[in-house]
């Protein structure tokens, strides 16, 4: 079982992730998806938002994960959402704004450390984000404004899901041997993903923060592997 300690250096970014709906957060990397280029159309699209996590943190987390009987271990890789799952008519505007914050905004270290939950209201655990948690607000608060603008049904909470929809002993496991779990990085970028009409979440840009955009590829994954576009994070 790996350590419940680590300390990341390399800067992380968010080239793999997204969500299917369920926790009271909303979670585009656990219903995921790969990468591509933006769609050239204005009909309605779904996009979210995430941050990635450097992969000797991420790698680590997925073994935690799986070691909890969580299916989505090996699909969903560690990761903060910063936008769940929102409707856009315009995919042109929305690819702006998402650039412009990026453009704004300053590379930040995030602490990820003990362990909470989402239940009775849904079957989550997660690790808490400590440091960076009022900057992923803010970026979210940003985010969420313009083509992205909508009423959310849950506060918007920073969160790392380490277990998700897996039985209650699980959940209680998962939510005592990682409570000493502490990790630190850097976050230098974000991705912008979409959900496409195969049910498929796609990175569309990975967008540095205070440059201009990157469009590396991502990672691909299906509905079937997706966790809860309701887990913010």
């Amino acid at each position: 079982m790996p350590s419940s300690k680590v300390t990341a250096r390399e800067g992380s970014r968010s080239t793999q992730a997204a969500g299917r709906p369920g926790n009271p957060q909303g979670d585009p990397a656990e219903d995921s998806g790969a990468a591509g280029h933006g769609p050239s159309r204005t009909e309605d699209i779904s996009v979210g938002v995430i941050l990635g996590f450097p992969p000797e943190v991420a790698e680590e987390l997925q073994r935690w994960r799986a070691s909890f009987g969580d299916p989505l271990a090996d699909l969903v890789p560690a990761h903060i959402t910063l936008v769940t799952t929102t409707p856009t008519q315009d995919w042109e505007a929305t690819l702006e704004h998402v650039r412009d914050v990026a453009r704004r905004q300053s590379p930040f270290m995030v602490t990820i450390a003990g362990t909470g939950t989402f239940r009775p209201v849904s079957p989550v655990v997660f690790i808490n984000v400590k440091e960076g948690f009022e900057a992923c607000v803010d970026l979210h608060e940003k985010l969420q404004q313009g083509p992205l603008q909508r009423e959310l049904p849950f506060a918007y909470h920073p969160h790392v899901t380490i277990a998700h929809d897996v039985a209650p002993e699980s959940l209680d496991e998962a939510e005592t041997v990682l409570k000493s779990y502490r990790a630190t990085f850097p976050v230098v970028s974000m991705g912008l993903y979409e959900h496409d009409a195969d049910g498929i979440w796609q990175l569309r840009e990975e967008l540095d923060f205070g440059t201009e955009t990157d469009n590396d590829a991502g990672t691909r994954f299906t509905d079937a592997a997706a966790d809860t576009a309701s887990e913010t994070g």
